[in-house]
């Protein structure tokens, strides 16, 4: 048994630090010095994001009768993201230092001597607030306080596609937000299904920021991976599926694991281009504070509608009952993959004193999450007979759970590591198995060990 004592105040240092030793996460290309805003899922945090993913899907579209799924080309039409806003609305506020030509994000600059500022306030606003607190504000790298005026720096990260940039026409672009996808196929989906208005599309999609300053480990960066669903409303019938999606996703952070404490709801008090109204699921992370993961937005009519401009397609829904045409209004949710993965990780970061004195460290993630389910141990490794009726259990148990065969280091030694790892049940083979074909089996959060038959297990 353990007494359990959650420290309060662990810092994302202690959060960053279990993921490098671990194998969760990796910097970019760190062999040639990192490259900021770009991370690597190492083997036990892809096993993870792939659990938030199939968490994800499993609540949004297996489990509701008219949710489908969409997998959408990253690369589009250079005309999408005109359409869209993204080409003249996305962007951020910029300044550079005069000295050393470093570059700033203003709102975040001005945020941190306790000036609120917000990406989505108009530009004169902005420039007002920096020009009111420039000497207040500290250049990064020189210290100085010697800055241009603020301006927008577009986030669209732009690329090249065969002829269109042979041709030297407008640049394509690497999606800025993932579910640009979903509005240009939504049409498709209504004449290749049975699903009629109300009805949603879920996506998981890369998307792409041409950041000025990333920072805050996974929460901004300038590759990630977005989980978004769009669901589609006649106008004006939007508040009650709103306020029942929000009610949704929030207890779905619950559901695996977060606790209620560390979420809260914030509604944006400057709305962005495409947004009737929106609202963020935040949550208190380690050394940050509350920060949003998930958005939930109103987007009424404006996407379709900008895109039946803009193409010329006639992007209508017919009710089937009445006749009535209309352009759908679109409830959207959208949460970045990587604050995600940091936010269940860090809620199931904790550290607990033992009977004895002794400390440990565990993952108590959610058991649909953890990225091993089963660590089988035998109890020496020097024994050829207990090695082979691990790995043999470990081959047959591989066929249904993510598994892994342990035998480096003493138990005591094997325990702690899957702990830091997660793993909700270690498997130890000893002698006793040899005789009677049973196993030890230890629970990761109660630390408590029981003793079954391997037939049981395996049923």
């Amino acid at each position: 048994m353990t007494k359990q004592s959650k420290t309060p105040a662990v810092s994302m240092d202690e959060i960053v630090s279990l993921c490098k030793r671990r194998g969760f996460i990796y910097q970019g290309s760190e062999i040639y010095g990192g490259v900021a805003g770009l991370y690597d899922f190492g083997p036990y945090g892809v096993e993870l994001l792939n659990n938030i993913k199939k968490a994800f899907w499993r609540s949004e579209v297996q489990l509701r009768e008219n949710y489908v799924g969409l997998d959408s080309a990253m690369f589009k039409d250079p005309r999408v993201w005109v359409a869209s806003g993204h080409v003249g609305g996305f962007s951020d506020p910029l300044a550079e230092c005069k000295e050393c030509h470093t570059r700033i994000r203003v709102d975040k600059e001005l945020g941190k001597i306790g000036v609120h500022a917000d990406e989505k306030m108009e530009m004169q606003e902005i420039i007002d607030l920096f020009t009111a607190n420039a000497k207040k504000i500290k250049c990064p790298t020189c210290k100085k306080s010697t800055f241009t005026e603020p301006k927008k720096f577009n986030l669209l990260v732009k690329s090249n596609l065969g002829d269109f940039t042979e041709q030297g026409s407008e640049p394509v672009y690497l999606p800025g937000e993932a579910c640009q996808g979903i509005y240009l196929n939504y049409k498709n989906v209504l004449d290749t299904t049975r699903l009629k208005i109300p009805f949603g599309i879920a996506q998981i999609g890369k998307a792409f920021r041409n950041e000025i300053s990333p920072r805050n480990f996974l929460f901004r960066t300038r590759e990630f991976e977005q989980a978004d669903t769009q669901y589609f409303v006649p106008p004006n019938q939007n508040e009650k599926p709103y306020q029942e999606i929000k009610k949704s996703r929030f207890d779905w952070y619950v559901e695996y694991g977060i606790n209620p404490e560390n979420l809260r709801w914030n509604q944006h008090t400057h709305l962005v281009f495409y947004a009737k109204d929106a609202w963020d699921i935040e949550y208190n992370f380690p050394s940050y504070g509350f920060d949003e993961i998930e958005g939930v937005h109103d987007r009424s009519d404006y996407d379709l509608s900008q895109h039946m401009k803009h193409s010329g397609a006639d992007l209508t829904y017919t009710d089937p009952k009445t006749n009535e045409k209309y352009i759908p209004w679109i409830i959207e949710t959208s949460a970045g993959l990587g604050r995600m993965f940091l936010a269940f990780l860090s809620d199931a970061y904790t550290v607990e004193t033992l009977e004895n004195g002794d400390t440990r460290t565990v993952l108590k993630l959610h058991k649909n999450l953890a990225p091993i389910k089963y660590a089988i141990f035998p109890l020496l490794k020097n024994k050829p007979e207990l090695v082979k009726k691990a790995r043999d259990l470990f081959r047959d148990l591989s066929k249904y759970h993510a598994c892994e065969f342990d035998d480096n280091g003493n138990i005591g030694k094997r325990y702690r590591r899957q702990d830091e790892i997660g793993t909700p049940t270690c498997i130890c083979i000893d002698f006793q198995t040899l005789e009677d074909n049973t196993v030890t089996l230890r629970d990761r959060d109660t630390t408590q060990q029981t003793r079954v038959k391997i037939q049981d297990l395996l049923k």
